[in-house]
């Protein structure tokens, strides 16, 4: 009977140990870990970038902010110079997410989590003009 009794204590803990350590969650170098849900009174996120943290399991939830920089392609096409000549702007932008602790990174989540940035170049790319 106490053999019983000290398995399944041994049992409880090892199943507690491993669930906590299921929510530390480390965060490499070319990413930014994004917590969301209940992070405090006066954030809707939790950025940590190069760090580590623990989620609380139905309370929060994560994911993961690339910061590898996009490209986008914004071709001006017929426009009317000075002289009123006709002419073609290849440009091209290439931006990326700072890691910065200035706060302006925060807003980010909304927008690239959750595949949005695939959905966002591929939007671009059936815009542009055919030639």
């Amino acid at each position: 009977m106490e053999l019983y009794l000290i398995l399944i204590i041994v049992g409880v803990l090892f199943v507690t140990f491993t669930a906590i350590l299921a929510r530390y969650k480390r965060c490499p170098s070319d990413k930014v870990l994004v917590i969301y849900g209940k992070t405090g009174r006066d954030a809707s996120a939790k950025c940590i970038h190069g760090g580590a943290a623990f989620i609380w399991p139905v309370f929060q939830s994560y994911q993961f902010l690339d910061l590898t920089p996009i490209s986008i392609e914004c071709n001006l096409t017929n426009a009317l110079s000075k002289q009123n000549i006709r002419v073609d702007v290849p440009c091209r932008f290439t931006v990326g997410i700072s890691t910065e602790p200035d706060g302006r990174a925060l807003p980010l989540h909304r927008r690239y989590l959750h595949g949005a940035r695939e959905h966002d170049q591929r939007r671009r790319a059936s815009a542009r003009p055919a030639d």
